[in-house]
């Protein structure tokens, strides 16, 4: 009767889950032009990820939701990193009319041109790199990062990332700094192996030396006209 019993425990412990780790760390910018680096040491807005080596995960069927809201002229947050199947509501907190669109490479969309105090949604169905633009207002953007996986985090201002509840296993570790280019990137890329309750990873320095801002179009693709008068009305909007 004792073998039997000890078969059942076995299994039974099999199926319990695998205890989840913490995987930490730090992300330091240098060469950098941006004055809020140079000067304030902001390291904020670089999305790091965890992708399992073994293959993809597992995909989720709950319905997420993000938000990039638009207030005084500015997306914010400005980097948005969300998995894949998320929609990401573009709420316009501003008393102007905004309209939200990209035509980059990732997924392409436009909101259209809507008032103040409404909003938009689109959902982003495969993992890529989504740089977003508002039709009106040549100087607002924003980069919304697509995950094919749960395990990500973007740094704070001191630089620091905390990705949780990453299960036991090994790991592809990428990095997105949108100051930074491929190359620099590709370099940052290594493998993790996670065991236990904490894993705290050397810091990651990235370099911002050949990044070359690239001025964009509108979303018919010409130059922008002069900045809008706010304080009108738009065209085929009603008083």
């Amino acid at each position: 009767m004792i073998w039997p019993l000890r078969i059942c425990i076995s299994a039974a412990l099999l199926l319990l889950p695998l205890h989840a780790a913490s995987v930490t760390g730090k992300i330091e910018l240098r060469d950098s032009r941006d004055p809020a680096v140079r000067k304030g040491r902001d390291y904020s807005g670089v999305v790091v990820s965890l992708e399992p080596a073994t293959g993809a995960v597992k995909a989720s069927h709950e319905l997420r939701h993000a938000q990039m809201i638009q207030k005084n002229k500015t997306f914010k947050p400005h980097v948005l990193a969300i998995e894949v199947g998320t929609t990401v509501d573009f709420p316009n907190f501003d008393p102007i009319f905004h309209n939200a669109f990209s035509t980059y490479n990732g997924q392409l969309f436009d909101v259209g041109l809507y008032p103040p105090g409404s909003s938009r949604g689109v959902r982003f169905a495969r993992p890529g790199v989504v740089r977003v633009f508002c039709n009106i207002h040549a100087a607002m953007s924003a980069v919304i990062v697509v995950l094919d996986t749960p395990y990500f985090d973007t740094t704070k201002p001191d630089g620091r990332f905390e990705i949780a509840r990453v299960p036991p296993g090994e790991y592809n570790l990428a990095v997105f700094h949108e100051r930074a280019t491929p190359a620099t990137l590709e370099q940052t890329a290594r493998r993790v192996t996670v065991i236990g309750d904490a894993v705290t990873l050397p810091t990651i320095t990235i370099s911002e030396s050949g990044y070359l801002p690239i001025p964009h179009k509108n979303k018919f693709g010409r130059e922008y006209p002069p900045a809008p008068d706010d304080g009108t009305v738009y065209p085929a909007v009603r008083k």
